[in-house]
């Protein structure tokens, strides 16, 4: 089995480059709970270059803009439609922020008005590896900025029954992004939740 990658998306729009200690974190608690090889060292690739093929994980992130240039678009139908994973998080946690309202509006420009669809909270990626009645809060969820709403749903572009895009409007990169040594001072691993998608995007 290759080591998993980390690989985050660089799109030429918008602020691609948000919550870098979480990539870190992710990857320690996949060491901790998982026997999943990992490289150790974050990947980033550009949107518009081949190297995104050879990734079975890609994250995309944000508080900005999103739009995709056409061999952007090209590449993420592509990958997603061809088997790959992409978690998406918007860092502005506000389903009205212009993150939020631009990838929506390229999903439906990428993948069709209808594809990208809320998910049920008994969806296979809550159970595959630890078990949540639905996507956990964070705590930047209600925090007097973005919409100051728990989200109760993540969204997904399914191809074929399989995620191809997990969307989420809940800030699990910010959440995340802290040093994972201090993982210790939780009462419980916020982190799990981000075995579970890497578990079900290497899997499924």
């Amino acid at each position: 089995m290759k080591p998993f990658i980390f690989t985050r998306i660089q799109y030429n729009s918008g602020d691609w480059d948000t919550d870098q200690r979480m990539p870190a974190n992710i990857l320690n608690s996949l060491v901790e709970y998982t026997t999943i090889p990992i490289d150790e060292k974050e990947k980033v690739v550009l949107l518009s270059s081949n190297e995104i093929f050879k990734s079975p994980f890609c994250y995309l992130s944000g508080h900005k803009l999103v739009e995709f240039s056409s061999q952007e678009r090209d590449h993420f139908r592509k990958y997603v439609e061809n088997g790959g994973f992409v978690l998406v998080d918007d860092c502005n946690h506000d389903i009205d922020g212009l993150f939020a309202k631009s990838f929506e509006q390229e999903m439906a420009r990428t993948f069709g008005a209808k594809a990208l669809q809320k998910i049920p909270n008994t969806h296979e990626i809550y159970n595959c590896f630890f078990k949540f009645e639905g996507p956990p809060t964070t705590s930047f969820e209600l925090n007097g900025w973005g919409d100051d709403l728990v989200h109760d749903y993540l969204k997904a572009v399914q191809i074929n029954g399989r995620i191809g895009v997990l969307y989420s409007n809940k800030d699990y990169g910010c959440e995340w992004d802290y040093d994972f040594r201090n993982k210790r001072f939780l009462a419980e691993d916020n982190t799990k939740f981000g075995v579970n998608i890497i578990n079900y995007a290497l899997t499924v």
